[in-house]
């Protein structure tokens, strides 16, 4: 329950981290665009002036003031202060660079100049960062304006560090407060998974004694009057119940056995337990056939990856029609193993056979109470594996991926 509650925390936080990136992407996307359509307004208004801030021909100064706006960057308040520079280029002269502005007190005129030759061939954009250019003929000669934007732009960059400080103070906010209420939350969980868990235990010992018992009497039984029908009942019901007992006693053994991990040869463990089990497969005239790739070998706990293995081939025993396959393949860094076998269920997903006590159409008149498949789900998670089922054309595939 505790891997459960640490997954929950683990998901809400990367939707969390989503949610406040994509919003904090968009305010500050927003945030230097419009700075930058202010400075095209602004560099677009030196073109129409012919490379200086300054009123078209013809235009009085209301029409002016109206045009640019009591606000903004180009606010006629503010036209005094607007750092900015404008270099003509004469085509018929070789491109002679000549000022037609110079309002700008970070660079000497000759620097300008020489930025503005950098700048010839472009249209419109950014350049070092906070300057905005545009590039416009007039009359068959070439002007350059580059706007220092980085006062306004100020204000842009202090919503993005704000935005990143913001975003990771929420953060670490939100992964306390979710360990607080996560803990809170789960709390009755965790406590229903002690009782199921003290439950389980305490019928698994409550019921080995009685069935012991039962299981002598009927040899005792069975030597002093022989065989008979009611003892073969007993013995078959007592074996059932037995299994039931090592099923229950298996739920939690993964949670709360601590694993022993060590490099085992997986090859060999399936290999060895296909041979051990074909006789049944021949009973039941299914055709076995296996694809396996020597000598792979795995970390993980020999005692519950045998379990896995052998709880496999004993459902392809009982649940395939006449044919079964195991594959077992090293694919990139991971350990694939591939179990198929012919059924008649119908196509799609069933992910829900690794539930508890769930069991398929097919398992109808069958032995088996549907933990079988739990347990090896718990197994491969606590290896760090993935595993998935599926139905395509009648055939049955599970991949386990360690």
């Amino acid at each position: 329950m505790k891997k459960v509650r640490n997954k929950f925390v683990l998901y809400a936080m990367i939707a969390i981290f989503v949610l406040i990136t994509v919003l904090l992407f968009v305010i500050n996307a927003i945030s230097f665009t419009m700075a930058g359509e202010d400075a095209d307004k602004l560099t677009q208004m030196i073109e129409e002036g012919h490379g200086t801030l300054r009123r078209a021909k013809g235009e009085n100064d209301f029409d002016f003031r109206k045009k640019i706006g009591p606000m903004g960057p180009d606010s006629p308040e503010m036209n005094s202060s607007i750092r900015y520079f404008t270099v003509e280029f004469d085509k018929d002269e070789d491109y002679k660079a000549r000022l037609v502005a110079f309002q700008i007190s970070a660079i000497s005129e000759e620097e300008a100049k020489s930025w503005a030759r950098d700048l010839l061939g472009q249209k419109t954009g950014w350049t070092k960062t906070t300057y905005r250019y545009r590039v416009y003929q007039e009359d068959g000669k070439i002007y350059v304006t580059v706007v220092d934007q980085g006062r306004e732009l100020l204000a842009s960059y202090r919503i993005l560090i704000i935005s990143v400080c913001g975003e990771v103070a929420v953060m670490i906010l939100s992964f306390i407060l979710l360990m607080v209420m996560g803990k809170k939350a789960f709390k009755p969980l965790e406590e229903a998974d002690r009782k199921q868990k003290k439950f389980i235990a305490s019928i698994e010992n409550e019921f080995k004694l009685p069935l012991t018992i039962i299981n002598a009497n009927t040899e005792i039984m069975e030597k002093e009057g022989g065989q008979s029908e009611y003892i073969h009942s007993i013995n078959k019901q007592v074996k059932k119940m037995t299994g039931l007992v090592k099923d229950l006693g298996s739920l939690g053994i993964v949670n709360e056995k601590k694993l022993t991990i060590a490099n085992i040869n997986l090859s060999n463990i399936l290999s060895a337990a296909l041979d051990y089990r074909k006789p049944k497969f021949d009973e039941k005239n299914i055709t076995l056939e296996h694809d396996i790739v020597p000598d792979i070998m795995v970390d993980g706990d020999e005692e519950t990856i045998k379990k896995v293995v052998n709880e496999l081939i004993d459902n392809a025993v009982k649940f395939s029609e006449s044919k079964a396959s195991f594959v077992l393949k090293r694919k990139n860094d991971r350990v694939t193993i591939i179990q198929t076998n012919d059924t008649g269920l119908a196509n799609g997903n069933i992910d829900q056979i690794f539930d508890r006590f769930s069991t398929l159409e097919n398992a109808k008149g069958k032995e088996g109470r549907g933990l079988g498949l739990s347990y090896v789900k718990d197994v491969i998670k606590a290896h760090n594996g993935r595993l998935s089922a599926k139905v395509t054309n009648g055939i049955f595939t599970l991949q386990i991926d360690l």
